[in-house]
């Protein structure tokens, strides 16, 4: 089992950036993808970013791509995300997520483990 913890979550004004954070317990870290959703209220849960094992491929949502940034440091069992150019769109609970393969991430029951999730508040 993996123990994932975000933080980083806050209020920010668009066209600002804000960095969030995942730091993972348990299951050994650098053996799994990792990656982001968000749900904003009254919606689907939503697929954001997925990073594989060695921060060597990383895939992005199409709404993001270019302004989200998804990393990790293994020696930390930490992942992050980096947004950019912070849309009031993008306002949500980002929720961390592990994984053993990014394929797996966009899978129904291939999600191993789920933070509980830091709010991103974006204002106009």
């Amino acid at each position: 089992q993996v123990q994932l913890v975000e933080s980083g979550g806050g209020l920010v004004q668009a066209g600002g950036s804000l960095r969030l954070s995942c730091a993972a317990s348990g299951r050994t870290f650098s053996s799994v993808a990792m990656g982001w959703f968000r749900q904003a209220p009254g919606k689907e849960r939503e697929f954001v970013a997925t990073i594989n094992w060695s921060g060597s491929s990383t895939y992005y949502a199409d709404s993001v791509k270019g302004r989200f940034t998804i990393s990790r440091d293994n020696a930390k069992n930490t992942v992050y995300l980096q947004m950019n150019s912070l849309k009031p769109e993008d306002t949500a609970v980002y929720y961390c997520a592990a994984a053993l393969t990014m394929t797996a991430m966009t899978a129904v029951h291939g999600i191993n483990g789920w933070g509980k999730g830091t709010l991103v508040t974006v204002s106009s």
